[in-house]
């Protein structure tokens, strides 16, 4: 997809608070720090739509992006290990599990993994909720750069296997290389184009 805008929206703790519902949009979610963010700029093609930052858990609401006036990217609060209070913390299962029940223009999310990394139980979880809601999950591999090719090869299965995917369903990205960037995009944009 060639981006011609990509815009901020809006921060949302709620439903009250999220744009009309008229755009089709994809979901991110990964643990804190697995590189949601860099990730989410490299498809856009901008190098601070959304903030980086090296402290986990600073996305704490559902931030809204409208890209090429086609459909939103919406960034979701990171899960597990995150220094943000533990009062906000408690709100943010609910605050993305009202989010992903009830949002009809959702098309898919994005769950996001560093590669180096096997996938724990709340990755579990979340892709079993999402199979249940009848929400495709589309699983990214991050950070690649920071492997060799068998290296890789060999996450990729074993994280494949954590999931009970199979291995080629899982995405490998970099945001450094850009590495994976066409791939995911052709990805996206069969759920995006698919909207009604």
């Amino acid at each position: 997809m060639i981006i011609t805008s990509a815009e901020f929206v809006i921060s949302a703790a709620g439903p009250a608070q999220y744009p009309p519902a008229e755009l089709p949009e994809v979901a991110f979610a990964g643990r804190s720090n697995v590189g949601k963010s860099s990730l989410i700029n490299t498809l856009v093609n901008r190098r601070r739509l959304v903030k980086t930052s090296a402290t986990p858990g600073r996305t704490q609401l559902l931030n809204f992006f409208r890209v090429n006036a086609a459909c939103h990217f919406v960034d979701l609060p990171g899960f597990g290990y995150a220094r943000a209070p533990a009062h906000i913390r408690k709100k943010w299962g609910p605050m993305i599990a009202h989010y992903l029940a009830t949002r009809e223009t959702l098309k898919c999310v994005v769950l996001i993994m560093d590669v180096r990394r096997t996938p724990g139980q709340e990755e579990k979880w979340l892709m079993a909720d999402l199979e249940q809601s009848g929400i495709p999950p589309v699983p990214v591999l991050t950070k690649i750069d920071k492997l060799s090719k068998t290296r890789r090869i060999q996450q990729r299965r074993t994280a494949a296997q954590a999931l009970g995917v199979a291995p080629e369903a899982l995405t490998l990205f970099s945001s450094k290389t850009r590495e994976g960037l066409a791939e995911l995009w052709r990805i996206l944009e069969g759920f995006i184009e698919a909207a009604p």
